[in-house]
């Protein structure tokens, strides 16, 4: 073990005078938060299927095109599709291709947490660059996205980058800073489009608040040459697609906002738990030494608060405000009050006591059948479920379980309660990867669904039309079972449709129903095999209509 990491231990046991946690153990958590849960189940709807689904056929066709089932998809920049791709078939020897390419969200959010530290460091000193990853890992904003194919997160890392460099060029590293502010938006436009060079818009304006007028000028030419070849690239090797994407992106960049909604208050105050309250903290204790290191992560904040504030409350819309709010939330967050921080440390000990608890006792509930009404939820909820726990993964959650006894023990200081938040963090995500993921999954796989379609399509089936199907659907079709369907004028000539409709769905004239089935956890979602009747003035045929062959 590392000495550092060997005397801040003994220093948080015997009650020396201790220092932050070291970096070993600040990487040891990051891994334990983002490594459980990546691979071990299948491609789940929505942006999970549709990324993993563009990754898996990047190179089938033209990978400057990215494509769902075959056709376009002008929403995204490929750069992130092509690092999953890599990684699928870079682990393909060891898991299913999609496990092995949500590792390039892993390895973008392990970029984000060191280029946030490297930003820390230099706007507040070494404890606030160790406490701001355990920071941004406490967020609820990032649970979800940073175990899905998510190409945000490849996005949010170059803007890091871009802040890293800002931070730089505020204490007078201007030529480097700007370097960094200028290659980390041309990077964040290529992975996130227009979304990823707004989570770097402040960045590029940090060296003029220290009258750095080369540096401002170095770091937006860097990136209008990075973006300009990106866009050269694209146009080159795929001039169409390009040309839809940017439509897109220029479409939603300037379409009509609107004012917030109380939804939005309400989702900022869950997914910037408990980063609101720590910036909050921290404008209050410096409102008296106000300057650049705050002004700048002030307006970063603010800026992004408001764009999200003006679209759809959705938590992905949240993720640039995220690196901001965890630098203000670093800056002060070794000096909480006694009273906030003996109130924030004891929440954190009993929220996460109580959801350790819980998870175990579902576990119980699926493996043992007790308690029996629990039991019965989780059967209601996923029928067919059959509870398995290797060895391994049991062995996993007892580690942790007993990992969070221990911090118990933890001396009282003023960043224990950040540490123990994300440790809660840590431990709730590790004990749902570990003894619920197999039970999620089963909920929310549509693996079965389509093979039972593919079995029923004769192998020359033609043309599939289709009718509700949305991207993500396509995606999952295309992925587990090869089926590809068709829309519009093309579908008009199809033998054959699939149909998601409601569970009294009647085929229209001309068709029968050879399948119907659906997912045993979503009842008011039914799936349709329809063929064309090719003698509608058949008797048998149209008795067949009402007959459906159900599995």
């Amino acid at each position: 073990m590392n000495t550092t990491a060997r005397i801040t231990f003994k220093a948080l046991i015997e009650g020396e005078k201790p220092s932050p946690p070291a970096w070993p153990w600040v990487v040891v958590l990051a891994a334990f938060y983002l490594l459980p849960g990546t691979a071990g189940h299948d491609p789940w709807k929505t942006e999970d299927a549709i990324h993993l689904g563009i990754a898996a056929q990047i190179f089938s066709g033209n990978p400057w095109a990215p494509a769902i089932a075959g056709e376009p998809w002008p929403h995204t920049p490929p750069l992130y599709h092509w690092i999953a791709a890599f990684f699928g078939h870079l682990f393909a020897p060891y898991m299913a291709f999609h496990g092995g390419a949500r590792f390039a969200t892993t390895f973008f959010a392990s970029l984000l947490l060191f280029a946030l530290a490297r930003a820390a460091r230099h706007l507040y000193g070494e404890t606030a660059a160790r406490l701001s990853p355990l920071l941004a890992l406490t967020t609820l904003a990032l649970i979800e996205w940073v175990h899905e194919a998510q190409p945000a997160l490849a996005g949010l890392a170059f803007a890091a980058i871009a802040w890293w460099g800002a931070t730089l060029a505020l204490k007078g590293g201007w030529r480097h800073g700007a370097l960094l502010i200028g290659i980390g938006s041309a990077a964040a436009f290529a992975a996130y489009g227009l979304a990823g060079l707004a989570m770097a818009a402040a960045p590029l304006i940090a060296p003029l608040l220290r009258a750095q007028t080369k540096g401002a000028l170095i770091a937006w030419l860097v990136a209008a040459l990075g973006i300009g070849f990106w866009l050269w690239l694209g146009h080159h090797y795929a001039p169409s697609w390009w040309s839809a994407w940017w439509a897109n992106e220029w479409a939603e960049a300037t379409r009509a906002r609107r004012l917030p909604e109380v939804r939005h208050l309400e989702q900022v105050l869950w997914l910037a738990w408990p980063l609101l309250p720590l910036a909050a903290v921290t404008l209050w204790q410096r409102r008296r030494r106000f300057d650049a290191s705050i002004g700048l992560p002030l307006f970063g904040a603010l800026a992004a608060l408001l764009w999200y504030g003006s679209g759809s409350p959705r938590s992905l819309s949240f993720l640039p405000a995220l690196l901001p709010l965890a630098l203000l939330a670093a800056a002060e967050s070794e000096r909480l009050r006694r009273g906030l921080a003996n109130a924030f440390d004891w929440f954190a000990l009993a929220t996460f006591s109580v959801i350790a608890a819980l998870i175990w006792l579902g576990a119980a509930a699926q493996g043992l059948g007790w308690p029996e009404r629990i039991a019965r939820n989780f059967e209601k909820l996923a029928p067919g479920h059959q509870a398995e726990f290797p060895w391994p993964l049991l062995a996993f959650a007892a580690l942790l379980t007993l990992a969070w006894i221990l911090q118990g023990f933890l001396r009282r200081t003023p960043w224990r309660p950040l540490l123990r938040w994300s440790l809660g963090m840590t431990l709730m995500w590790g004990l749902i990867s570990a003894l619920w993921m197999p039970w999620i999954d089963h909920y929310k796989s549509y693996r079965a669904v389509a093979s039972q379609i593919a079995q029923r399509l004769p192998a020359a089936s033609g043309c599939i039309a289709r009718e509700g199907l949305g991207p993500a659907h396509r995606a999952l079709f295309d992925y587990h079972a090869g089926i590809r369907t068709v829309a519009g004028a093309k579908a008009s000539l199809c033998a054959w449709r699939i149909q998601l409709s409601a569970p009294d769905f009647e085929p229209p004239p001309g068709w029968r129903i050879v399948w119907s089935g659906g997912r045993p956890s979503d009842r008011k979602e039914r799936w349709y095999l329809l063929e064309r009747l090719t003698d509608e003035g058949d008797p048998s045929l149209r008795a067949s209509e009402n007959s459906p062959d159900n599995t």
